[in-house]
């Protein structure tokens, strides 16, 4: 019996020694949307002041509210399914760690008022459908037909 024991906690040790242990912590903040702003990797919310939406990036949520409440989803409110995501300015909540943004809305809301241009912002991604940047525009994103170089009508 003794024999035995010694056997079994030998190979044990042998087992448990030929193991490697590895510990790994998973921080995983989320990957940020292609319309998303560059250059922002350890962020956790956008703000989209032209349609008062938060953006939740670890959890790729839109957070808006309806009805008097705050309202969760993988896609945009109906009355803002068109609205382009690639050319709209986010703001960047670099100093919120929470998980409810919307609890300085009242503060965001009239500091990035709708039409809210801060410094210009490159996203990280490009479009995948050509379409202009504009759903409301031109094939080229201007109203009265200008080029993308502003050199005058298209020819």
């Amino acid at each position: 019996m003794k024999t035995l024991k010694l056997i079994v906690v030998g190979i044990i040790l042998l087992v448990s020694n030929s193991m490697q242990s590895q510990v790994s912590i998973n921080v995983n903040i989320g990957r940020p949307p292609a319309w998303g702003p560059a250059g922002y990797s350890n962020v956790e919310y956008y703000y989209l002041p032209d349609i008062q939406v938060y953006y939740d990036i670890r959890n790729s949520q839109f957070i808006y509210i309806s009805g008097g409440r705050w309202i969760r989803s993988t896609y945009l409110p109906r009355q803002y399914r068109n609205y382009d995501l690639y050319s709209g300015y986010k703001v960047v909540l670099n100093d919120y760690h929470g998980s409810r943004p919307y609890t300085y809305f009242r503060n965001h809301k009239v500091k990035y008022y709708k039409g809210y241009k801060g410094r210009p912002q490159r996203t990280i991604g490009r479009r995948q459908d050509n379409r202009s940047t504009n759903f409301n525009r031109g094939n080229n994103g201007y109203k009265d037909g200008r080029d993308n170089r502003g050199q005058g009508k298209n020819k």
